[in-house]
């Protein structure tokens, strides 16, 4: 498998619509969430934006929680190996379900299924207060599992003194800095995704 998996330092951090943002940088990539949980439905946010190609297929719980839990109310159990089984010709964009160690089952955690997978890291991690210790964290639970981080973008208000925090301590590169779009468009989404690195998804 090609591509890059998008993870988070949170929930609600905008996964979503930087993963979107790859698609349209690199329309032909196919977009894919393995593992969905509550009722919005980000495989529709990001074809909305994107145009692109998706993959609907995946687990899908009602419930708004961490995965794990929402497959318990729901009377399933979240089998990786099987999620594994898809076509995998071509890149591809996958967005996780919350942050690398967001339970999946009685035994594993997303970053099993990231090891799985074999693709690079991007991370989406906020700009704000709290930013620092949330993306070493990532990073450094991303390293102890041997993943490399193909690097971080920054979501919300420019702050240059969080940015450079992050390069230095994680050693890691901070790829671009993404701002909270109002509206959310394909046209403005389009216009910054140029900001994007050309051969991150390859």
């Amino acid at each position: 498998m090609r591509g890059v998996f998008v993870t988070g330092t949170d929930t609600g951090v905008g996964k979503t619509v930087l993963s979107a943002a790859l698609m349209l940088r690199y329309p032909d990539a196919t977009y894919w969430k393995p593992i969905q949980t509550g009722s919005d439905d980000d495989t529709a946010e990001v074809r909305r934006l994107s145009g692109g190609r998706v993959i609907d297929q995946g687990i899908r719980l009602p419930d708004p929680v961490s995965p794990h839990l929402a497959a318990q109310r729901a009377g399933v159990v979240i089998d990786l190996d099987a999620l594994q089984s898809r076509d995998s010709n071509g890149a591809v964009v996958v967005e996780g379900a919350g942050g690398v160690l967001v339970p999946v089952n009685e035994s594993q955690v997303v970053a099993d299924f990231m090891v799985q997978l074999g693709l690079p890291i991007v991370v989406a991690a906020r700009s704000t207060l709290g930013t620092i210790n949330h993306t070493l964290l990532t990073i450094e639970a991303l390293r102890a599992r041997s993943l490399t981080v193909a690097g971080v973008v920054m979501i919300g208000d420019r702050n240059a003194d969080n940015r450079s925090a992050i390069e230095h301590y994680g050693k890691v590169s901070v790829l671009a800095e993404m701002p909270r779009f109002d509206p959310l468009t394909p046209d403005c989404l389009r216009k910054w995704a140029e900001s994007l690195p050309k051969d991150l998804v390859t």
